[in-house]
C-alpha cells in the first residue's frame, strides 16, 4: 500500500452515502467525469483518495443540480488495488480502505471535484487483544464467514463474495469491530460515529451491544 500524501497536498475526495473502515473493501462504479479523471489519475500514480461521508447531496452530479454538498471532516484514505475499464467512460475499481485523516477547509473545484489538505492524520487502531467478555462477538463473525465460505464452495461458478476478506486478524478487537460495522447496515451516521472512535476496544464494545439489542447475540452464561 502507498505511502501518506504530503498533509498540505489537496487531497481528491469522493463523498458517498457511506463509511469506509481501515481495513475494508470498497467496490466502486465511476462514470462522472469528475470522478473518471481523478481516479484515472491516482490509478496511474499509485495514490489513494479520500472517503468521507455525505452529510448533505447526492452521490452523483446531475446537470442544473445546484443543491449544496456537505460532507464528514473525517474520513479514509481508499487505496486502488483493482481497476477495470469495461466500456467506454466507465471505470470499476475496487479499493482497501487505510488511513484515517481529519480535513482542513475542503474546496469545491469548478468542475464539481472536491479537495482538501488534510489537517490531522488519525493515529492507526492499536493492537487491543479481544477479551474473553467479548469473546462471542468474535465467534459470531467467525461463524458467518464459515458459512460464508461454505456457500461459495457449494456454488463455485456463482460468483458469491465472502461477508469478509483474508487476511483474518479475529484476535485485533479493532479489525474485529470495523468487520462487525460494515455488516450490520448501520445508518451512515452511526457508522461515522464508530469509524472515528479512538480507543477499537469501545468500538467493539458498542458493537457487542448492538448485537445484543438488534440481532440477540448474548454472551454465554457464566460456567
Amino acid at each position: 500500500m502507498s505511502s501518506l500524501p504530503p498533509a498540505d497536498e489537496a487531497l481528491p475526495l469522493f463523498p458517498l452515502q457511506t463509511v469506509l473502515f481501515p481495513g475494508g473493501w470498497l467496490p466502486l462504479q465511476i462514470f462522472e467525469v469528475r470522478y473518471l479523471d481523478m481516479i484515472g489519475q491516482c490509478h496511474r500514480e499509485g495514490r489513494p483518495f479520500g472517503v468521507v461521508s455525505l452529510l448533505q447531496g447526492q452521490e452523483v452530479q446531475r446537470a442544473g443540480d445546484s443543491a449544496p454538498e456537505a460532507f464528514q471532516p473525517v474520513g479514509t484514505l481508499a487505496h486502488i488495488v483493482g481497476l477495470e475499464r469495461p466500456q467506454p467512460g466507465l471505470m470499476v475499481i475496487r479499493c482497501e480502505g487505510g488511513q484515517r485523516f481529519r480535513l482542513a477547509t475542503p474546496q469545491r473545484l469548478k468542475h464539481g471535484l472536491w479537495v482538501a489538505p488534510v489537517a490531522e492524520w488519525l493515529p492507526a487502531d492499536p493492537l487491543v487483544a479481544v477479551p474473553d467478555d467479548l469473546l462471542h462477538v468474535q465467534r459470531a463473525l467467525q461463524t458467518l464467514v464459515a458459512q460464508g465460505e461454505a456457500e461459495v464452495q457449494r456454488q463455485p461458478q456463482a460468483g458469491l463474495e465472502l461477508p469478509v476478506r483474508q487476511p483474518y486478524q479475529w484476535h485485533d478487537a479493532g479489525w474485529l469491530a470495523n468487520r462487525w460495522c460494515e455488516l450490520l447496515g448501520l445508518p451512515a451516521a452511526q457508522m461515522q460515529q464508530l469509524m472515528s472512535l479512538e480507543s477499537p476496544l469501545l468500538r467493539l464494545e458498542l458493537v457487542a451491544d448492538l448485537l445484543e439489542r438488534d440481532h440477540g447475540l448474548t454472551p454465554p452464561a457464566p460456567q
